[in-house]
C-alpha cells in the first residue's frame, strides 16, 4: 500500500509540475517587463533594486506612491494603439498616468542613473517576465532637458532614435541595440515605449542617464558632476549610494564584481554602461521562481517516496 501511495504521489507531482509554470501561476499579476540596463526608475526603486532602492529619490518615490514598486514589470496601459502623445498627459510619462506608479513622475535631479557615452553603441536590456511580440521605441530627451522639471512630450523628439520590432528573447530579456545621439551632455532621460502586438498593452519606462559633457555648467545646474568618458574596454560598474557598499541595481540577481564603483556629484547612484552595451541578466518573476522551487522540491519529494 505504501509503494502504491508513493507511485501515486510521483504521478500527481509530475502532472502538477507543468501547471506550476503557467503564467497565471507565476504571480498575482500578469506582469511583463521593464528595462534593467540602463536601469529604469521602476526597477531601480523596486525591492529588486539593491542599493539604488535605498537612494533618496527612490525613498521619496515610494512615499509618494504610497506603496513599494513590487510589480516593477507591470507598468502598462491598454488600448493606446500608438496614440501615446494623446493618451499619456505631460508630467505623467514615467508612470504612464497610472496612479499605482505616480511616484515615478517626481521631478528630481538625483534619480539612480546610468553613465553613457555620447555617440556610442548601446544595448538596452529589457527584462521580460512574460514574452510578447511588439515594437520597442527608444527616445532620448532633447539637448537642454531640465530634469528638475516634470518630463513632457516636448522634451522628447518626435521620432525615436531607435525602433526595433520583435527582437528575440534571450536569457529572460530583450536586447535592443542602437547608436546613441552624439550631442547630449549631463543628465538626460532615456524613454522606452514597448507597444505590444500580441496584446492591447503599451509599456512605458524612464531610465535616467548621465553623459560626460563639453559643458560642465549644465551638469552643475542639475546637481550632477559629469564623469570622464569610459573607455571602450570598460565594464559595467555597480551603482552606489553615499555611505553604502558598492552594489548594482540588479544586486538581487548577481553582483558585478571586481569593478570600481562610481557616483554622481550629488551622491546619487550612477552605473557605467559598457560601450558595447552588455546588459545585465534579466531577473525571474518572484512567483515564477517560486514555481521552479516548488517543482524542484516536488521532484525531490517524489524521489524520496520512490526509494521507500
Amino acid at each position: 500500500m505504501t509503494r502504491m501511495t508513493a507511485r501515486l504521489s510521483v504521478r500527481v507531482a509530475a502532472a502538477a509540475a507543468p501547471l506550476l509554470l503557467l503564467p497565471w501561476a507565476a504571480g498575482p499579476a500578469q506582469a511583463h517587463g521593464a528595462p534593467t540596463d540602463p536601469v529604469s526608475r521602476v526597477y531601480a526603486c523596486s525591492p529588486e533594486g539593491g542599493a539604488a532602492a535605498r537612494s533618496a529619490a527612490c525613498r521619496a518615490a515610494v512615499a509618494a506612491n504610497g506603496a513599494p514598486f513590487t510589480a516593477w514589470d507591470n507598468l502598462r496601459v491598454a488600448g493606446v494603439g500608438g496614440r501615446d502623445r494623446r493618451v499619456i498627459p505631460d508630467g505623467r510619462l514615467c508612470s504612464g498616468n497610472l496612479p499605482a506608479y505616480r511616484g515615478l513622475d517626481l521631478a528630481r535631479t538625483d534619480w539612480p542613473a546610468t553613465r553613457l557615452t555620447p555617440g556610442a553603441r548601446l544595448t538596452l536590456t529589457y527584462a521580460s517576465t512574460i514574452a510578447h511580440t511588439g515594437t520597442f521605441r527608444l527616445y532620448l530627451t532633447r539637448p537642454g532637458y531640465d530634469p528638475a522639471k516634470p518630463l513632457t512630450w516636448s522634451d522628447l523628439p518626435e521620432r525615436p532614435f531607435a525602433e526595433v520590432t520583435d527582437p528575440p528573447l534571450r536569457d529572460g530579456a530583450y536586447h535592443i541595440g542602437a547608436t546613441l545621439p552624439a550631442d547630449r551632455t549631463g543628465r538626460q532621460m532615456l524613454y522606452t515605449v514597448w507597444q505590444n502586438s500580441s496584446t492591447p498593452d503599451t509599456y512605458y519606462s524612464c531610465s535616467d542617464v548621465v553623459f560626460p559633457g563639453r559643458a560642465r555648467a549644465a551638469g552643475a545646474a542639475t546637481g550632477t558632476t559629469p564623469a570622464a568618458t569610459a573607455p571602450a574596454s570598460s565594464r559595467p560598474r555597480p551603482a552606489r549610494t553615499a555611505g553604502s557598499p558598492p552594489v548594482s541595481p540588479t544586486a538581487a540577481h548577481g553582483r558585478r564584481e571586481g569593478r570600481p564603483e562610481a557616483a554622481a556629484g550629488d551622491g546619487s547612484p550612477v552605473v557605467d554602461a559598457t560601450r558595447d552595451g552588455s546588459g545585465v541578466s534579466a531577473p525571474l518573476l518572484a512567483g515564477g521562481a517560486a514555481a521552479v522551487l516548488l517543482v524542484t522540491g516536488g521532484a525531490a519529494l517524489a524521489l524520496r517516496l520512490r526509494r521507500r
